[in-house]
């Protein structure tokens, strides 16, 4: 079975990459299976171009073909913030719940109308097809609204969900389980765009 590293040391992001890629001829593997422990610097200017950053980062490593992403939150009431800086908006040191609480305090006062937001992924693929490197990237968004208070539980890695409300549900989307919210998450929409590129890997092309 072919291989395919998931270019992340966010132990839920993988998670949900396995329950993404289930349909798949692929062996997932994470970082540290790879054998890799080296970190890839995420400073550039947009979500895509740190994905596309990692995954050619770590492919350069492992010789294996690699998927990673970058992405976060954009609040449309904050002019697109967080945004790229999503994880690191309030320090290296903050934590998860640190970073919804914010959001929401920040969100004070604004109307309904004004509390759109998305989550936005970028997901680039390298791999080697007919003896030349192949390079794809793709980009997505969930769409939802700023809930006027956090959700009780904050799942590690997954800060913002506990401060989005998904429209078509009427929940934060950190009350979902696991199954739903990946099926419904905006990495899922990246692995439906990257889905015949995919399929190839699978099938050793």
């Amino acid at each position: 079975m072919t291989r395919l590293l998931i270019a992340t040391t966010n132990a839920a992001k993988f998670a949900e990459y396995r329950v993404l890629l289930r349909g798949y001829q692929l062996q997932v593997l994470s970082l540290r299976e790879a054998g890799i422990d080296a970190t890839a610097p995420e400073d550039g200017a947009s979500f895509a171009e740190n994905a596309r950053f990692k995954a050619n980062f770590y492919f350069e490593r492992s010789g294996i073909a690699t998927l990673a992403d970058d992405g976060g939150l954009e609040v449309d009431a904050l002019g697109g913030a967080p945004g790229v800086h999503s994880h690191r908006w309030l320090g290296e040191g903050a934590s998860d719940r640190a970073l919804a609480e914010e959001i929401v305090r920040r969100m004070r006062g604004v109307g309904q109308a004004q509390r759109t937001a998305r989550l936005r992924a970028a997901a680039a693929l390298v791999c080697m097809a007919d003896g030349k490197r192949r390079e794809r990237v793709v980009e997505a968004a969930f769409e939802g609204t700023i809930a006027t208070r956090c959700y009780q539980e904050v799942q590690p890695g997954f800060p913002y969900r506990a401060v989005l409300l998904v429209p078509q549900r009427g929940c934060y989307l950190a009350e979902l389980g696991e199954e739903q919210a990946a099926r419904l998450s905006q990495r899922r929409l990246t692995v439906e765009a990257l889905d015949a590129d995919l399929k190839r890997i699978g099938m050793g092309g």
